[in-house]
């Protein structure tokens, strides 16, 4: 974790504040399908992190209380709580738009194999992590036969419509760099996507997003294993880029992690930073308060969403 790391002399990340708030990305638990490389949350199949239905509910009651427009489903895979329907239903019947952040395999796991039905069925947005679409990179990257059973998800999305025109269904797809790099530029890598997955696979999609690495938890260890954790935060620090400051995350969204706390955003919720870098605050003292103007805790691994075109969980930010 960065908390743990030796800190570079650098300069003090821009004291930012909030905006209105848009989003809240609820992380529904550490449980996963599968262990990734570049996994900012350590998530894996033998956590046991999991949020209550209680927790879900509350969460819900603030978000139409405070106005959010969209609620951001996260996880480990956050289709593996067992409320994960009742979540989606009831934001949808509160007018709440969904998004789940979906790791396309767990499309095709014993006891989810309607789980791209109900999807649909619910309007549900999906942003799906592809890192790469080259099978080895991704293998190499997720766990071997990560790819395609990607595809294999991505070919069940698309035959209910999802990435197709006019379906009112959307698919988006995330990259992520191999290692100690910045993203390419989001438009071209989003072209060469679509031809290669049209061309190879018969595979469709809306949007490519290009998020940066985070120097945090499991990529964060394996940064310090390797001795390039220092390198890494100067590539960043080096790259900053003062024009993403206004369009980065966590001035519209709120991070809530499976026990209700909240943060200003997911990678400060690894870091245990609490929301404003206050005292920690559940979800439901918040009740009808409003975050519009309060200060937003930052640290360096910020640099991170403000390196080069930016990183945000919407992709690039310029």
């Amino acid at each position: 974790m960065l908390d743990s790391a030796p800190l570079l002399e650098v300069n003090h990340f821009p004291d930012i504040n909030r905006d209105r708030l848009q989003t809240i990305q609820v992380n529904l638990g550490y449980l996963c399908n599968l262990s990734c490389t570049h996994c900012h949350v350590n998530a894996g199949p033998k956590r046991t992190e999991l949020m209550t239905k209680e927790s879900i509910d509350t969460v819900l009651d603030y978000a139409v209380a405070a106005g959010a427009t969209t609620l951001d489903l996260t996880g480990g895979a956050p289709e593996m709580n067992p409320h994960f329907r009742y979540c989606v239903q009831q934001a949808r019947q509160s007018g709440l738009k969904v998004i789940d952040r979906c790791n396309l395999v767990i499309l095709q796991e014993t006891g989810y194999e309607d789980l791209a039905f109900f999807l649909a069925e619910n309007k549900v947005e999906i942003v799906a992590s592809l890192p790469c679409y080259i099978e080895d990179n991704v293998d190499k990257q997720r766990g071997n036969g990560v790819f395609q059973q990607s595809l294999m998800g991505l070919k069940q999305l698309n035959a209910l419509g999802y990435g197709r025109e006019n379906s009112g269904l959307t698919l988006d797809l995330v990259f992520n760099p191999q290692g100690m790099n910045l993203p390419p530029e989001q438009q071209a890598l989003e072209v060469s996507y679509k031809q290669n997955l049209s061309a190879h696979y018969d595979v469709v999609f809306n949007h490519l997003y290009t998020l940066a690495n985070m120097p945090i938890q499991r990529f964060g260890s394996m940064l310090m294993s390797k001795g390039q954790f220092d390198d890494y935060m100067s590539l960043l620090v080096s790259n900053y880029n003062e024009s993403t400051l206004t369009d980065v995350m966590c001035r519209q969204l709120i991070s809530v992690d499976w026990q209700g706390y909240v943060y200003d955003c997911d990678f400060n919720q690894m870091l245990h930073l609490p929301l404003a870098d206050q005292d920690a605050r559940h979800i439901s003292s918040l009740k009808n308060e409003l975050l519009e103007g309060k200060p937003i805790a930052t640290r360096q691994h910020c640099f991170g969403c403000t390196a080069g075109q930016g990183s945000s969980c919407g992709g690039a930010l310029i």
